[in-house]
């Protein structure tokens, strides 16, 4: 990327995303060498906006969400901002494409780039493939460098949708050149599950049914839907987290070692996951294993919120789920048996990302076991919003005679890296430029989450009873509780232990 440079095409340039993730992003790789001279961003958007303009709203979401601090005076900014230029573009007309060729070959004869060009849309997925085919008709996939499609989900509304929209982007772009962004694959700590796994003896060899007991995956939220009602009542956190998010941590979680760091390799072993996932048979088989909640009104930290229902742009006898909890099963033959424990939901207690893995517990009859119950082990990865590992052992109480305390060893990666902590897309924009797709979803893998989350939309569509109220800011519905008591289990405390246990860290009682 460096050595040729490449031109992106943010389109939705005016919009939220653009402004908290990708300006941000673009800055902080300008900002450690990653990105040359030799580049360009063409901003497009309906609204009417100049050069100046467009470069003030740049450097206002920079002062806002970068990393990395900017100053109108200094000369570095001066430089970046001079690589960005506006372009009002209506997407429903092809001749405005034509357009867009002129401008991008005037930027790139500018900034001396080979041709090389990145369309990232974040736009609604409906606009997903005719854009695409007004970028083909409109020229602007004809020069002799690469052109890259990054798109942003929900790819589909369920399975047919998403064949729908493959199909008609697959017409202009070939699978390889397609970039299907999943943002959570490009959090440090997700990234850092599978060299955990797989470059650490210890971990390796107890990575299967014999030794681990189950895995719990928790994505949760404080917020409500803020101003996404209308998205959301349409989507839920079926499709919205599920579909995406919580099965791309389990394929992490869950992937065998791939032949080779190849990213094809890698993406292999995941398909085989997702394929490996036991599909629910029937709407009782769902109601059994899946909880759908909605947030009605309570407090989270003090605060009263409002129901969902009573949410701008809501439904008020919406049934959109908020919270989802579920037990997934995969089959073969290093899962066969061990649950994989997954939840997501809104107006949650805490905000926090957490992978725990509990270990089998020694058997009761042991020698030590007999002189108190002895706590599972516990590895925890923590992936938002403090990044690190945490393990939980069992050892002796300084200064007792045999008493065993769970001790805690906790790594916090953020405290060590700080505010200069990579963000998601930040990695994922750098990954697409160098055409390294290890963290983008494949169209395999779509199509395989889709298939396993349709059968559990199509079982929730005859019969609303299904769903549970549950207070904002708790941990959703009792029936998820349940749902691990009948294996004998419980959900483990998010970010840390909870206030009634006893952990020794450090060397203090914490």
């Amino acid at each position: 990327m460096k050595e040729t440079g490449a031109v992106f095409f943010i389109f939705g340039a005016t919009g939220d995303l653009a402004r908290r993730k990708l300006f941000p992003a673009i800055y902080s790789l300008f900002c450690e060498g990653k990105l040359s001279e030799r580049f360009a961003v063409i901003g497009l958007a309906r609204r009417p906006r100049t050069n100046e303009q467009f470069r003030e709203d740049v450097y206002q979401s920079i002062d806002q969400f970068a990393r990395h601090k900017a100053s109108k005076e200094d000369e570095e900014w001066q430089n970046f901002a001079s690589h960005f230029e506006y372009m009002p573009l209506d997407i429903t007309n092809v001749d405005a494409f034509l357009e867009l060729k002129k401008t991008a070959e005037r930027v790139e004869g500018q900034f001396g780039i080979a041709g090389n060009r990145l369309f990232y849309l974040a736009l609604a997925p409906e606009l997903f493939g005719s854009v695409a085919h007004h970028l083909r008709d409109g020229g602007l996939l004809e020069t002799r460098g690469w052109h890259r499609l990054v798109i942003e989900k929900p790819f589909g509304y369920d399975l047919p949708s998403a064949e729908n929209l493959n199909t008609e982007i697959r017409k202009v772009f070939n699978e390889e050149d397609i970039y299907r962004i999943d943002h959570y694959l490009g959090k440090e700590m997700v990234q850092n599950i599978e060299v955990v796994r797989f470059a650490n003896a210890f971990f390796e060899p107890l990575w299967n049914n014999k030794y681990i007991a189950n895995i719990q995956i928790t994505l949760s939220e404080t917020v409500g839907v803020e101003e996404r009602g209308g998205y959301y009542d349409n989507a839920g956190a079926l499709r919205d987290m599920a579909q995406n998010h919580m099965l791309q941590m389990v394929t992490m979680m869950a992937m065998e070692p791939p032949s080779r760091l190849h990213p094809e390799d890698i993406r292999d072993e995941k398909v085989k996951v997702l394929r490996s996932l036991r599909l629910y048979e029937s709407p009782e088989d769902v109601r059994a294993h899946v909880i759908r909640g909605q947030y009605a009104e309570g407090e989270v930290k003090g605060e009263l919120k409002p129901a969902y229902r009573a949410e701008d742009s809501v439904n008020p006898e919406s049934k959109t789920e908020t919270y989802v909890a579920a037990k997934v099963l995969v089959d073969n033959f290093r899962w066969a048996g061990v649950p994989f424990y997954v939840r997501t939901g809104k107006r949650m207690p805490v905000k926090s990302t957490e992978v725990v893995v509990e270990f089998k517990s020694m058997p009761d009859n042991v020698y030590l076991a007999k002189k108190g119950k002895l706590q599972p082990n516990l590895l925890v990865f923590r992936v938002n919003p403090m990044e690190g590992i945490y393990i939980k052992i069992n050892a002796k109480e300084p200064g007792s005679e045999g008493t065993i305390l769970p001790v805690a060893m906790d790594f916090c990666q953020s405290n060590q890296v700080g505010l200069n902590t990579p963000e998601a897309y930040e990695r994922l924009l750098f990954d697409a430029a160098r055409g390294d797709s290890t963290y983008f979803t494949r169209w395999d893998e779509v199509a395989s989450a889709w298939q396993f989350v349709d059968r559990i939309a199509a079982a929730w569509s005859q019969n609303d009873s299904d769903l549970q109220l549950y207070p904002a800011g708790s941990w959703g519905p009792e029936a998820a509780d349940k749902l691990l008591e009948e294996d004998g289990f419980h959900w483990w405390p998010v970010n840390g232990q909870a206030e009634s246990d006893v952990v020794w860290k450090s060397g203090r009682q914490s």
